[in-house]
């Protein structure tokens, strides 16, 4: 019994979203271009259940390019009106079309001279003939079984407004620079901000060994800098190879003459590098990435050669780069 009615309220909305797209017409496509050349914000508006869908979708218009803010329709009528412009665009989302707090305040931005957008499932609602624009979220049934829950309806309108968001975002050339941009917090900033020169250790930090030197002295660095590794460095400064505490090892358990010998002998040469306005979250994909095992250290190098610090993966994941 719960399983299937699960099941069934699924599917249910699945068919409701499924069916939009032959909802998307030229109205859509005009109301997407009247709200791509508002000169100023979209205010979005819904009562209830359509009110939540109303916040997720100016929160998702807002951090894709497009400025944007939720009003709620009860407090705009007691003087959050205030906030419309006549340059604004107006989405009011009502499944019926007649939902009193919105049909109320239709008049007043009417008056204003703000554009208005309906999300509803009736053109021949009070909604629908006040609007300017209408998209069509109407759904066949709902998937409560009485009928009465806004179920398929707001699943179909947040769906609606997705597809509407991301319209505009591909129309604006949105790039991920900008979404960055929105986004500084958390792990979502710190993956789109953070670079390979904000987490490298550099200058004394830098571990670096000269050919010539005896891997001996090439562990006596590493252990110094405390990063398992170093970037071995020719006599003109210029990066041409690692070294690390793996290669140490695996030489260890041949023989101990090699730590007399240069470093250049036992070190990889041309290893994998990174520049330092790469991304950290790049560095990471790259070390995770790298055949036949993973990494734990990159490089970090000009275009000239010269060995500008090393990245560790502890210092990607300390920085919850993940």
């Amino acid at each position: 019994m719960i399983k299937n009615k699960a099941i069934e309220t699924l599917q249910i909305e699945a068919e409701a979203v499924a069916d939009l797209t032959n909802k998307i017409d030229d109205e859509f496509e005009a109301a997407a271009n009247c709200i791509l050349n508002c000169p100023a914000r979209v205010v979005v508006t819904g009562m209830g259940k359509s009110g939540h869908i109303g916040k997720k979708i100016a929160a998702t218009l807002a951090s894709t390019g497009t400025p944007s803010f939720f009003m709620h329709p009860a407090e705009a009528f007691h003087g959050d009106l205030g906030m419309v412009t006549e340059n604004d665009v107006v989405i009011a989302i009502s499944n019926s079309g007649e939902s009193n707090e919105i049909v109320n305040i239709l008049p007043i931005i009417r008056r204003i001279g703000a554009t208005i957008v309906a999300f509803s499932g009736r053109r021949d609602s009070s909604l629908g003939k006040y609007s300017d624009y209408f998209i069509d979220t109407g759904v066949k049934r709902e998937a409560c079984p009485l009928g009465l829950a806004p179920t398929a309806s707001t699943t179909a309108t947040l769906a609606m407004g997705d597809a509407l968001a991301m319209a505009l975002m591909a129309a604006r050339n949105f790039t991920s620079q900008d979404f960055a941009m929105f986004h500084p917090g958390g792990a979502l900033g710190r993956k789109l901000l953070l670079t390979v020169k904000d987490v490298m250790h550099t200058g004394e930090d830098n571990p670096l060994i000269e050919t010539g030197k005896t891997a001996k002295d090439a562990l006596f660095v590493m252990t110094e800098k405390g990063l398992g590794a170093a970037s071995v460095i020719d006599g003109e400064g210029k990066f041409v190879g690692l070294i690390t505490d793996g290669i140490i090892r695996r030489a260890l358990g041949r023989d101990y003459n090699f730590l007399d010998e240069p470093v250049e002998h036992i070190m990889t040469a041309d290893p994998i590098t990174i520049a330092e306005n790469k991304l950290a979250a790049t560095a990471l994909s790259v070390m995770e990435k790298h055949k036949p095992r993973p990494i734990t250290v990159l490089p970090v190098v000009d275009k000239d050669k010269t060995p500008l610090g090393i990245v560790h993966l502890t210092d990607l994941l300390r920085q919850g780069v993940v």
